[in-house]
C-alpha cells in the first residue's frame, strides 16, 4: 500500500483539529459535530486507524520532520565470475546453448 501524500495528510489534520476545537467551543451544535465527525472518518481512513485519536497521532508522527539519511557508499567493483565446468554428464549451466544448438540432436 503507497503512504499518503504529505500534503494530503497535513490538510486533513489541520481540518480535524479546526472541527476538533469548534465542537470543544460548540458541544451542542449538530452541524459542527456532524463536520467534526466526517473529517475524523476521512482522517481515519487516510492513515488506516479505526478512530480518530490514534488517526490523528498517526498523522501527526507521519508529518514530523525526519532525520537525514546517510549518503550512499558506492558499492565494491564486482569481479566477473568465471563458468564452472559441469559436474556431471548434461548437467551444468544451460545459458550458454543457443537456439540452434538445443535443435542439433546428440
Amino acid at each position: 500500500m503507497l503512504p499518503p501524500a504529505r500534503a494530503d495528510v497535513a490538510r486533513h489534520l489541520r481540518r480535524y483539529r479546526a472541527w476538533q476545537r469548534l465542537l470543544l467551543a460548540h458541544p451542542a451544535d449538530r452541524s459542527v459535530r456532524l463536520h467534526f465527525e466526517d473529517t475524523a472518518h476521512t482522517l481515519c481512513a487516510l492513515m488506516g486507524e479505526c478512530k480518530a485519536r490514534e488517526a490523528a497521532d498517526a498523522a501527526e508522527q507521519y508529518l514530523r520532520p525526519r532525520a537525514p539519511r546517510a549518503p550512499c557508499r558506492p558499492h565494491a567493483p564486482r569481479t566477473p565470475r568465471t563458468p564452472s565446468a559441469p559436474s556431471e554428464p548434461g548437467g551444468g549451466r544451460t545459458d550458454d546453448v543457443t537456439f540452434g544448438d538445443a535443435l542439433r540432436s546428440p
